[in-house]
């Protein structure tokens, strides 16, 4: 074995080799990789092989559209050698209008990433499928390029191309523990031997969390038994001149291919199991579990009624193995949290259709430095300390129980609640909050009325919650709205390289003078947003930063990294100190100026300033920045005092109409002035200049990451626009479709935008501005898409007329919020 490589991944899994096998491609050639038994063993050899481009999420979408092309045809001409792969298409059938809107949406998002996606009526689904039962259905969504791939023949295949440019793979040759060195390198200790290396990725799929718990990490990934049967041959499938399709019944939530002349049947039961959570047995590799029918057989009698040629088969094999649920069921790809030079790419409950994807994805990362498209719904830092062992069985069982299920738009699913309250938990509660989670905390999304149907029925149409966000949106904007914003993360950088510490962090230059405010913008070497920051000086030496809640693992990762290069720089995480309110309003400052003796008018207190003051007998750092386009304070105080200082915020608030209002309703007011937020409208794939916030740019006379890619503008360059959606959202809107039972839509994200009903853009977020009465939509467009141009935008099917914006909708010279309008 070799004692020294560049890149040593721990894993033989497809994810792995195709992780080693995209490295060498890259011409990374000192790579090696350590499997414990055979490659494939684990959950890749028992795979079923599907692939399919289905997905909700535009990355995870062209991951797995890349799985297919490199099975179906790079793989083999590349290595020479059979990879099983079957194209056969693919379909899911639904008999639910929900459903259907699900797929609508879904086609969109393939029709703009160029993807050939289609709706079936039953009678079209017939021809396709000539054994399926088609009487009760309502439409099917097809993919015709989908099929299946022999797992251990496409593993095969990568590993000899990775041999083939030089990596070595060491089987048998279990990893025995992680260390490091004085220079940082990892020492792998393994059965035959130690081997350094310079970067470390766990790829240990089943064993994941063994390996992460000898990298120093605690991983949110739990093994679950899944179970299929294959079938002995059928007569009607022998009489076929062409292959099926893989049928999947999501309401019904199971999936059925042609294996020869018989069937594969998986099913995915309600009440999932699952296996070894606490530690794989050392000695397991290729082994499988004893069958448990009795779990799956009513899931199995279904789909002979919708395919009832399975019924006439007996059953030739039951396969019951382990695969592996992260609590959100997308797979672990990208930095481990808090170490350097270690990586991840695990995690995957659908390893064989997200592997080839993933690994090209995660070589380019490595060896690129940066991420080669928005990797936010699969970077492991997503998920932070709070994802303890009851928190990842809880959502790993509900992941595996909702594996067909309906992903909405605005759904809350309830396995893992409750983990992180704000002290005024209960409060919110009285007063109707419906609540969500982001990053393990709970959140008010919006306050129920009486009368108010709770929780609000999911759905892709005019949500149930659409009036009472009207009303918070009214209060904001007429009186006073009180928010808890206590989600957001927060950061303090400290000591004599502070100042040159912020001047290098990011895009723009921090503020000048002390209790002043600004935004920069952490950027990739490439120039992409990665992070978005809320900069108060509070000194020289001292800046208070505050992100999104979800970003706080990777923000403080960013942090502690930069520190590391401006010495007498320290970072600290206070998130967890310190609690949030948000008063908003033109009636903000007389409720604030009751409780204070501070001077909170414009005039003492402008628009981006800071104050420290007492509040209610309480101290407190008043932030004078509004998310909503209103006059109002952002209110940061210890965690401890949010109790009192709410309270005496809601008294001193009743004389004036202070009312609630919650996350849905700040996204519909922040639209209505076209403020961007980082993980939809800010990616890592889009410069600022993109984002149209120029003004965020400062170069003059600085050093950042990204800088010298500001520069020039990018070949295939998008730009976002602030546009306006006709007819989408409007209560008594014509022509919603008869199976909603005549809902308008209401837009959300990941909408294709087209010109002559071609695509040339994509909306990343959308919400109806209540105060301008206005559908509104960020959406990055062709560069090349003039503003005179006939814009459409397809909603889950139904295409509305919109036009670009020259500015935003309401209050765009900032009156409201550099004046006090009831003062």
């Amino acid at each position: 074995m070799k004692t020294h490589a560049r890149v040593v991944v721990i894993g033989g899994g497809v994810m792995g080799v195709s992780l080693l096998y995209h490295l060498t491609r890259l011409g990374w050639s000192d790579v090696v990789l350590l499997e414990k038994n055979e490659l494939t063993a684990g959950s890749t050899w028992h795979a079923a092989g599907l692939c399919t481009h289905f997905a909700h999420n535009l990355t995870i979408m062209q991951m797995r559209a890349y799985s297919v092309r490199l099975y179906r045809e790079y793989l083999s001409k590349d290595t020479g050698l059979p990879v099983g792969f079957h194209q056969c298409g693919a379909l899911r059938v639904t008999r639910s209008p929900e459903r259907l809107d699900e797929f609508r949406h879904v086609q969109g998002l393939g029709h703009y990433a160029g993807f050939d996606l289609h709706i079936l009526s039953p009678d079209e689904l017939k021809r396709v499928h000539p054994l399926a039962n088609t009487n009760d259905m309502l439409a099917a969504f097809y993919e015709p390029n989908d099929g299946f791939v022999d797992p251990s023949q496409a593993t095969q295949a990568m590993a000899a191309g990775a041999r083939s440019r030089g990596a070595e793979i060491y089987r048998h040759n279990p990893v025995l523990g992680l260390s490091r060195n004085a220079a940082g390198d990892w020492l792998i200790e393994t059965k035959n031997g130690t081997i350094t290396a310079e970067i470390v990725v766990n790829a240990a799929g089943t064993w994941a969390r063994e390996i992460g718990t000898m990298m120093g990490l605690d991983l949110p990934v739990v093994p679950m038994l899944h179970q299929y049967l294959v079938t002995e041959d059928v007569a009607a499938v022998a009489a076929l001149d062409k292959e099926l399709p893989i049928i999947r019944d999501p309401e019904e939530s199971w999936y059925a291919r042609q294996e020869r002349h018989g069937f594969i049947v998986g099913p995915y039961e309600r009440d999932g199991q699952a296996w070894s959570i606490d530690g794989v047995p050392p000695e397991f590799g290729m082994e499988l579990l004893p069958p448990d029918l009795d779990r799956v057989a009513a899931i199995v009698e279904k789909a002979m009624a919708r395919v009832p040629a399975i019924a006439s088969a007996g059953i030739k094999t039951v396969v019951n193995g382990p695969i592996t649920f992260t609590p959100d069921g997308n797979p672990l790809i990208g930095p481990a949290p808090g170490i350097d030079k270690a990586w991840l790419m695990t995690g995957s409950s659908m390893g064989i259709m997200e592997g080839g994807g993933g690994g090209k994805l995660l070589a380019e990362w490595i060896v690129g430095g940066e991420p080669p498209m928005d990797p936010l719904g699969i970077d492991p830092r997503r998920f932070g300390a709070y994802a303890n062992r009851d928190y990842r069985v809880a959502k790993a069982i509900e992941c595996f129980a909702n594996q067909f299920a309906i992903h909405y738009p605005f759904e809350e699913r309830p396995a893992g609640r409750d983990k992180i309250k704000s002290p005024i938990h209960g409060e919110l509660a009285r007063a109707g909050a419906q609540f969500g989670a982001v990053y393990g905390q709970e959140r008010p999304n919006w306050f129920a009325r009486k009368g108010d149907t709770v929780p609000a029925p999911d759905t892709f149409r005019r949500p149930g919650w659409f009036d009472a966000v009207a009303e918070e949106c009214h209060t904001v904007a007429t009186r006073a709205g009180l928010a808890d914003m206590s989600v957001f993360s927060k950061f303090e950088v400290k000591g004599a390289g502070a100042l040159d510490f912020m001047v290098t962090l990011g895009c723009n230059h921090p503020p000048h003078y002390d209790g002043r405010i600004g935004l920069t913008l952490a950027l990739t070497p490439s120039g992409g947003v990665l992070s978005e920051f809320t900069v108060t000086r509070l000194a020289a030496d001292h800046f208070y930063l505050t992100s999104a809640a979800a970003a706080r693992r990777q923000d403080h990762d960013l942090l502690a990294r930069h520190a590391r290069d401006h010495a007498g720089s320290e970072v600290s995480d206070v998130s967890a100190a310190r609690a949030v309110l948000a008063l908003m309003g033109p009636r903000a400052p007389k409720i604030l100026s009751t409780l204070t003796d501070a001077e909170v008018g414009v005039k003492a207190f402008p628009w981006l300033a800071a104050r420290r003051m007492r509040v209610a007998g309480i101290d407190v750092l008043a932030l004078r920045v509004s998310y909503v386009g209103e006059a109002g304070f952002e209110l940061h105080m210890a965690r401890a005092d949010q109790p009192r200082l709410y309270a005496a915020l809601v008294e001193a608030g009743r004389p004036h109409g202070l009312g609630h209002f919650g996350a849905f309703a700040m996204n519909a007011m922040r639209l209505e002035k076209g403020y961007r937020a980082w993980g939809a409208d800010y990616t890592t794939e889009r410069t600022p200049l993109e984002a149209g916030v120029d003004h965020l740019v400062d170069t003059e006379g600085r050093r950042f990451t990204g800088r010298a890619a500001l520069a020039g503008s990018r070949p295939g360059a998008l730009r976002l626009h602030l546009i306006e959606i006709f007819e989408a959202e409007i209560p008594d809107a014509q022509g919603a479709r008869e199976e909603a039972g005549g809902v308008p839509v209401y837009p959300f994200y990941g909408h294709p935008v087209l010109v002559a009903g071609q695509p040339v853009g994509l909306v990343t977020s959308a919400a109806f501005g209540h105060r301008t009465q206005k559908c509104l939509a960020l959406a990055y467009l062709d560069d090349a898409i003039g503003s005179d141009a006939a814009l459409e935008v397809s909603i889950i099917g139904d295409v509305a007329p919109a036009r670009s914006l020259s500015e935003p909708p309401y209050d765009p010279q900032n009156h409201r919020l550099r004046l006090d309008p009831d003062a």
